[in-house]
């Protein structure tokens, strides 16, 4: 039977209690005792308190069946325990520096021009602030005509990406992709920005236009979905700062 996590498809709960107990390794989350495993062995061993709660908390909140599509942490807890291919390390880092290189909020607007001085005014702090953190600069464009970064900028990115350990990396890769934004990534991780600011950023342009011409219920939607998951990955990096209590 595929996991939670693994699969798109319904699957009939078949626990009834789901905690996060101390384990050799860490901290597991627990189905009325046994730990579940992917389809490739590794059990749900996670490396905080923290993070086996918040994952557990995903589980215990399943109804009669379990719904994959709601469980964002879990997904995301078995990549990062996939992460020991080297390969799949790679990979997260690669994506992370290519954001970076075609980075959303170094894109500024043309017109109008009330649009361009918000950006500036809510995006070049956060410039700013990686630049000085990293060490780096950011080419800051106007329109939509491509302008290549710095090769050592992006290089510094994927070095940054890559000193992180598989837990982190997973969520800075799926804050990237998230918002679109390397810089708005690194800003979240490193606890420059909270979730929802970083969202709200990475929803500049759209939130501009929503403001004049209003939003569908499809569209509003998806951002619910989109800020839902953002909150997640605020969560998630919290969670691995927290303290690695044991158990007794």
């Amino acid at each position: 039977m595929p996991l939670p996590g693994h699969s798109a498809e319904r699957i009939r709960r078949f626990y009834a209690k789901a905690e996060a107990t101390a384990a050799e390794g860490g901290f597991a989350v627990s189905l009325d005792g046994r730990t579940p495993r992917s389809p490739a062995g590794t059990p749900l061993i996670l490396p905080t308190a923290g993070l086996a709660s918040l994952v557990a908390g995903e589980w215990a909140a399943q109804g009669s069946d379990i719904l994959p599509a709601t469980m964002p942490a879990t997904r995301l807890a078995w990549t990062a325990l996939a992460a020991a291919d080297q390969g799949a390390r790679q990979g997260a880092v690669e994506r992370i520096a290519s954001f970076a290189g075609s980075d959303l909020i170094c894109y500024f607007a043309d017109w109008p021009a009330a649009l361009l001085a918000l950006q500036e005014e809510r995006w070049g702090p956060v410039i700013d602030w990686v630049e000085i953190e990293l060490g780096v600069a950011f080419h800051r464009a106007r329109g939509v005509i491509p302008r290549p970064q710095p090769v050592v900028t992006i290089a510094r990115v994927g070095e940054a990406a890559s000193a992180e350990d598989d837990f982190i990396l997973a969520g800075l890769a799926a804050a990237t992709a998230l918002f679109g934004s390397a810089i708005l990534g690194l800003a979240l991780r490193r606890g420059h920005l909270t979730a929802d600011a970083a969202f709200a950023l990475s929803r500049l342009d759209e939130s501009f236009q929503e403001e004049r011409w209003g939003v569908d219920a499809e569209a509003a939607a998806r951002v619910a979905e989109m800020a839902k998951e953002a909150t997640m990955l605020g969560r998630w990096f919290a969670a691995l700062e927290s303290e690695a209590i044991t158990s007794g």
